[in-house]
């Protein structure tokens, strides 16, 4: 990640590259955990929240993070959404995408090379479910190993150790699986095949239809899919919206 921000009139060296780690932090925990507050920023890094600000305004004159206002899913609260901080394309571009390019090549070449139109298309999803079904068998073993209640944690641990910086949080009558992270993110954004294929082999994972509220790809902060309990299948059909 690139590092943002000298220290002013040549104070100790040692002080501009303590500032330059705290300031790539700062950017880590959005990254880890999704678009974050002022607040939540200091109280999980250790911060006050002045110092917070000062590197959130370099961060944002760097155009690593932006501020945006805060989304609400559901019924909406009195009074202004707090303000979040927020990766831009150029924040996540300096952690590991350096591939994009390569991928959504490769990706155009299959949809040429099976004519085109509805068949390259086809193609496109054919090889999404492919890959994604290379991967589940790490995630159908974490989530075969866990009690009901606790397979959509054990399956963001495992979306973890792949990259994807994933929580599961409780929510209304079922749970959210929140990827604050996509190491493919720009790819899906011109293919969402990738992600169709994603929710449909997490639905088959944890045995209950889910739901794709959010996506980095589509522009959110954060993946977000939505698991209502298996008694409460009924209700997805009426949570959040669906980016596609």
């Amino acid at each position: 990640m690139k590092n943002v921000g000298e220290a002013p009139a040549a104070p100790a060296e040692e002080l501009a590259t303590g500032e330059r780690s705290t300031r790539n932090r700062v950017a880590r925990s959005i990254l880890d955990h999704g678009p974050s507050t002022v607040a939540e920023l200091a109280k999980r890094l250790g911060l006050t929240q002045a110092a917070v600000r000062r590197h959130l305004d370099a961060l944002v004159a760097d155009d690593v993070v932006a501020a945006r206002e805060q989304r609400v899913y559901g019924a909406r609260t009195r009074g202004r959404p707090a303000k979040v901080f927020a990766l831009t394309d150029c924040g996540r571009d300096a952690f590991d995408q350096s591939y994009d390019s390569l991928a959504v090549d490769a990706l155009r070449w299959i949809e040429r090379t099976a004519g085109g139109g509805a068949a390259g298309e086809a193609a496109v999803a054919a090889f999404a479910r492919d890959r994604i079904e290379s991967q589940a068998e790490a995630y159908r073993e974490a989530v075969e190993a866990a009690p009901p209640e606790k397979r959509a944690e054990a399956l963001a641990r495992a979306l973890s150790a792949d990259g994807y910086a994933a929580t599961a949080r409780n929510a209304p009558v079922g749970q959210q699986l929140c990827q604050h992270h996509c190491p493919v993110a720009h790819v899906a954004e011109r293919y969402p095949q990738l992600c169709e294929a994603e929710t449909e082999i997490f639905s088959r994972l944890l045995g209950t239809h889910v739901q794709r509220l959010a996506t980095i790809a589509h522009g959110d902060g954060v993946c977000t899919t939505y698991i209502p309990h298996t008694t409460s299948t009924a209700s997805a059909s009426t949570a959040g919206r669906n980016p596609a």
